[in-house]
């Protein structure tokens, strides 16, 4: 029987990255938040786009460029076509697209709050040693690994940083650390000689879906996890000139 319990985590950002920028209305610099609302204007053979933000003090609007003075030609027809529509999906991920920010503005704000979604591939929770967690991150997220640890298995920061000083906490691909935010594609293998102190973690989540009603277990193998609000004080990007 496998020693090991291997289980995705799928970690849903929930707000945006949100720019500083000078309020024409309140005078001074402010956060903007997407509003999800695409403009587009097409005269002639060219066409511009903006995803429109709004102050988050005043409404005041900002209008960030997609698309400048772009010949319709260039531009593919579906995408074009989402854009008119204002698609949803396209309007997500324009506004997490957190580099293009940083083209922008002189600072970005990035948020810690996530919709955590827990799925086992493979393994017993019963005999495992190891628990293994692939990490998928759709859009990025200002959640430290040692944040998200210590909050979907119940554990402290400092107990999730020294499990990785000891060694029983490994982080890849090469450089990862607990206290940088998570990424796509990053593994976090937890390595444990006791073994009911391994099941513990992952008792409520993966083994009695009866006893975890109230944390949002669907299924034996699947746990939702609670949608957490931004933290009061958001996480910035330095900000590169542009």
């Amino acid at each position: 029987m496998s020693q090991v319990l291997r289980a995705q985590w799928t970690i849903i950002a929930q707000t945006a990255p949100q720019p500083w920028l000078t309020c024409r209305r309140c005078g001074e610099a402010r956060r903007f938040r997407s509003s999800d609302r695409v403009r587009v204007n097409t005269n002639g053979k060219r066409v511009d786009a903006w995803l429109v933000y709004k102050c988050t003090d005043c409404d005041d609007t900002w209008n960030r460029p997609v698309l400048e003075r772009r010949p319709v030609q260039a531009i593919d027809p579906e995408f074009l076509a989402s854009l008119g529509a204002n698609d949803a999906a396209v309007a997500r991920r324009l506004a997490f697209d957190v580099e293009g920010l940083r083209r922008r503005a002189d600072r970005v704000a990035e948020f810690d709050d996530a919709l955590v979604i827990k799925r086992v591939l493979s393994g017993d929770a019963t005999s495992a040693r190891q628990l293994d967690i692939l990490c998928a991150v759709p859009e990025p997220v200002g959640l430290r690994v040692d944040r998200l640890l210590a909050n979907e298995l119940g554990l402290s920061r400092s107990s999730v940083q020294r499990l990785e000083a000891s060694g029983a906490l490994v982080a890849s691909p090469k450089g990862a650390r607990v206290r940088r935010a998570v990424r796509d594609g990053m593994r976090l293998l937890i390595t444990s000689r006791d073994v009911p102190a391994l099941q513990m973690l992952t008792d409520i989540q993966f083994r009695h879906p009866d006893r975890s009603a109230k944390r949002g277990v669907e299924g034996p193998f699947m746990l939702r996890g609670t949608k957490k609000g931004p933290s009061t004080t958001p996480r910035y990007a330095r900000l590169r000139s542009g």
